[in-house]
């Protein structure tokens, strides 16, 4: 089935004003159900080796050897692509969803289905195919031939939204890695031009062909770019250890994309992190410090959302923002209430923290955007010991979500103290004031009496003034 229609969008600015994109997407819904998804009709398999599986898995491949993971339908898998499609700054023209048997190795479609595609997307004047599979360079080839126009497939889709929201350093070179990484394996069957990386291909060696000098040139900038992500995760490194030097615990956001995650993020610690209603708005990892109601400190950490089937070159690439799950004292799992994928949205995420070896750290599931449910649901609803509702967007259960967090963490312990500060002792006072709670307070012969519940940071400060 094909249908045309058009939306209108922000086109997409780098530096200057460049035209919107029509895209024209096609879906793939096999009869049999094919052991992995995403690597299903492509000789490239993903899974050559274990450690590949491992990897692809690690982002939320779908892999249906483990039968309690929910799939998405056909239906559903082509709405997530027009909204990645939608997040690369394309406008989606129309849509196809083929039914098949089994891929085809050429096309991964068939050739008469091809011409009806070709047909369909020149009659809404398309400028380019994105294929919600994987594509192997020979199949890209053989149905650009026959639509003549551009293709690429969910992967590059993907590799492209990243690329666009990197903003820091750390966060272009690991799109640049994972771009070059899926280059690769593709250089024999498309003759890729190399001028838009690192400057240009440059004279070639004696007797090499260009297909060589190509490949030599993307493998000694594969090797810079590492070994500049590794001076990068060898400082991160260093800040986490002066962070945990101090007793202050680390709390890490995770979930699918685009379930609210920045926006909770800014809400419970007034940051001013990128929210936006496109996927993967947030690339790069930030962390900032929140206040709990027993006045402890605790960093939250934002990290990039999941997705089903993440190209497996994103994985290595994003190690290093992976590490801050993997260290974290406490995941809070955000999902979107109101979304009605959010079962299927969170077994992904299920399996991204499994295979991060972290689903067994403490953790609170977060159901976000409540205001968006209808009012009966929404006051239907009830908190227990491991869900909160709340909403980021409206402000609403931010302060029982952040009394939950402080009741699960561990790090700096309360403890309920009496103490005889001197009058004179200002600084030790105003520290009290700002980090502990004063349950009561008297003045008595230039003393004043408190009786407080503190941190054992706070308690060592003031220990020479504890009493009882």
């Amino acid at each position: 089935m094909s249908r045309g229609h058009d939306a209108l969008h922000r086109p997409r600015l780098t530096g200057a004003a460049r035209a919107i994109e029509r895209a024209f997407l096609v879906g793939i819904d096999y009869r049999v159900r094919l052991r992995n998804p995403a690597t299903a009709g492509s000789k490239g398999s993903l899974t050559a080796t274990s450690q590949a599986a491992r990897e692809s898995a690690a982002l939320g491949s779908v892999v249906s050897r483990a039968p309690s993971i929910l799939q998405f339908s056909a239906e559903e898998s082509l709405e997530e692509l027009r909204d990645l499609a939608t997040s690369a700054g394309a406008q989606v023209a129309g849509e196809f969803l083929q039914h098949r048997d089994k891929p085809d190795p050429a096309t991964l479609i068939g050739k008469g289905k091809l011409q009806e595609i070709a047909g369909a997307a020149a009659s809404v004047s398309a400028d380019l195919l994105v294929f919600d599979h994987d594509l192997t360079a020979s199949q890209q080839r053989n149905i650009e031939n026959v639509v003549n126009t551009r293709v690429i497939d969910r992967t590059q889709l993907i590799l492209d939204i990243f690329a666009r929201h990197a903003r820091t350093r750390e966060g272009q070179l690991q799109v640049e890695l994972a771009q070059l990484e899926y280059l690769l394996p593709r250089l024999g069957g498309r003759g890729i031009e190399m001028s838009q990386l690192a400057g240009g291909i440059g004279t070639r060696g004696p007797g090499e062909t260009q297909l060589e000098t190509d490949r030599r040139k993307i493998y000694r900038r594969i090797r810079h770019v590492k070994e500049q992500i590794e001076n990068v995760r060898r400082i991160r490194a260093q800040q986490r250890q002066r962070r945990e030097s101090v007793p202050v615990a680390t709390v890490a956001l995770v979930g699918y994309t685009n379930v609210g995650k920045s926006t909770l993020f800014n809400a419970l610690t007034q940051a001013a992190v990128l929210e936006s209603p496109k996927m993967f708005a947030t690339l790069d990892p930030t962390i900032r410090a929140v206040t709990l109601p027993s006045r402890r400190k605790a960093l939250l950490s934002d990290t990039v959302g999941f997705i089903r089937n993440l190209p497996h070159t994103l994985v290595s690439a994003f190690r290093a923002t992976l590490e801050e799950v993997q260290r974290a004292a406490l995941i809070l799992h955000i999902s979107d209430a109101s979304n009605p994928l959010s079962a299927e949205q969170d077994a992904q995420v299920e399996r991204v923290l499994q295979e991060l070896e972290a689903e067994k750290k403490p953790r609170l599931h977060v159901m976000n955007k409540i205001d968006l449910l209808p009012a009966k649901q929404r006051e239907s609803l009830r908190d227990d010991a491991k869900t909160i509702h709340v909403s980021a967007a409206k402000g609403i259960g931010m302060s029982t979500l952040l009394e939950r967090i402080d009741g699960t963490l561990s790090e700096d312990a309360v403890s309920r103290i009496r103490l005889r500060v001197p009058q004179n002792e200002g600084k030790t006072l105003a520290m009290l004031e700002a980090r502990a709670r004063i349950y009561s307070r008297a003045y008595k012969d230039g003393l004043v009496e408190l009786e407080a519940e503190a941190p054992e940071s706070v308690v060592r400060r003031v220990r020479e003034f504890v009493v009882g």
